[in-house]
Order: structure tokens, then C-alpha cells, then sequence
């Protein structure tokens, strides 16, 4: 399913490093590219939309968003398909999909992909395009949601950032509850190719991601590591 760049956390919203924005910027088929935000997750927050203007404009490309929640948009599929980039960011990943869903978003996000545009998101932006995530967005505690599965297995963000997050995800994939699948970071990002990991980047030299695999009753863990770019190299 072409190109999608999944961020364990990390990129405008989270530090002040473009390493992994720009790394996004440059995956597209197009110099400068149009970058389409969708803040959804965060029910369009004016601060969030501020903030990813802020970031973008600085950057090479042309930004621009789409709101669902606080102007409904006249045409989503020309909002969507002629972009370069669709970044998605944080928030409720569970309201995020089911207004997807009423808007057919989730069709032309899908689109998106076939027509190679690169599809990227923080959190609630990352774990959407898997078969399942791990999410606090259904409860107080972490559990599994379907998701768009446009990508295999499961994905769990904030890796290292948020204390239950690691043992919730390896108790879930032991317990079947979840799908294996990825654990990723804050200040990393897997960037999947047609279904593929092609590689993985980072904006932290401590950052990683970690592949997981359920083989008679024990989880078995891949550390995934990435290659680092620090922000001098960041042009």
C-alpha cells in the first residue's frame, strides 16, 4: 500500500527538530510539495493547526489543512488527492476514524496511496494504518482498536515515552489479544514501501523501534535501528 511513514512521536508537534518532517518532505514525488494536514484526532484544535503552520511554513513545501470538525469541507477528495503528503496528527484515534468513516475519508486516504501520495502521521497519525493499535482512546487504559489496515500486524507509539506502553503491548500480543507488530519510539519513524518496512529514522540517537512476533506462546522482540540524522545534517 505505497508509501506511509508511521512517527512513534517526535516531528513539529513534539520537539524542535525538522528531521523527520523533512525526511517526509522528501519522500514525495514533488519539489516543493504540497503538505495536507489532517488534525482530526484533535477535533481540529486551533492551537495544533497553528503550530503545524508555524513548523511548515518554514520548511520547503506549500501547507495546507482540512478540518472536519469546525468548517465541513466542500470536496475532501480534491483536498486530499492533490496533495503530495498527507500528514496526520495526534489525538483520539478512535473519533478520528469514525468521523473518517462518515466522511469517506478513510476511501480517500486509500486512494491516496495507490496514486502515490505519501502518507505520514504522529500517534493516533501512526498507528492508524495498521490492522490494530494500542490506544488509550476507548478507556483510561491502553487497548487494541481496529484500524484502517492499510499496513499488517499492530503498532503502538510513544514507545519509550509513556511507562505502560511497552508492558501493555508485549502482555497483549502474549495474551492474542492484539496482533504483533511494531513498537515505535518517540523521535522514530518506519517508513513502510507496498506493505514493506524499507527502513527506519530517527531525530534521537537513542531512538528505536522494535518488531514483535508472537512464536509458541513468547513474544520475541527485533530491535529495529535506524539511522540518525542530527539537525546540523537536517537541510
Amino acid at each position: 500500500m505505497a508509501e506511509i511513514i508511521a512517527l512513534g512521536g517526535g516531528g513539529f508537534s513534539m520537539e524542535n527538530s525538522p528531521v523527520l518532517d523533512l525526511y517526509i518532505l522528501s519522500q514525495a514525488r514533488k519539489a516543493p510539495p504540497v503538505v495536507c494536514f489532517l488534525p482530526t484526532a484533535s477535533g481540529d484544535a486551533d492551537s495544533y493547526v497553528a503550530k503545524f503552520y508555524t513548523a511548515f511554513s518554514r520548511l520547503p513545501c506549500q501547507p495546507r489543512h482540512l478540518s472536519l470538525f469546525k468548517t465541513p469541507p466542500m470536496d475532501c477528495e480534491r483536498a486530499l488527492l492533490e496533495s503530495n503528503v498527507i500528514y496526520v496528527g495526534g489525538g483520539n484515534t478512535k473519533s478520528m476514524l469514525a468521523l473518517w468513516r462518515e466522511w469517506e475519508v478513510d476511501r480517500l486516504l486509500r486512494r491516496a496511496g495507490e496514486e502515490g501520495i505519501i502518507l505520514a502521521g504522529i500517534s493516533a497519525g501512526a498507528i492508524c494504518w495498521f490492522e490494530e493499535g494500542l490506544t488509550d482512546s476507548a478507556s483510561k487504559e491502553l487497548s487494541p482498536l481496529k484500524c484502517l489496515g492499510f499496513l499488517q500486524g499492530s503498532c503502538s507509539p510513544h514507545f519509550d515515552g509513556e511507562a505502560e506502553r511497552r508492558p501493555s503491548y508485549l502482555r497483549l500480543i502474549a495474551e492474542n489479544t492484539i496482533l504483533p507488530g511494531y513498537g515505535i519510539d518517540d523521535g522514530c519513524a518506519l517508513h513502510f514501501s507496498d506493505g514493506a518496512l524499507k527502513c527506519a529514522v530517527a531525530s534521537r540517537p537513542k531512538a528505536k523501534a522494535y518488531r514483535y512476533r508472537l512464536e509458541m506462546k513468547e513474544v520475541k522482540e527485533e530491535t529495529i535501528e535506524p539511522g540518525y540524522t542530527s539537525n546540523e545534517n537536517a537541510t
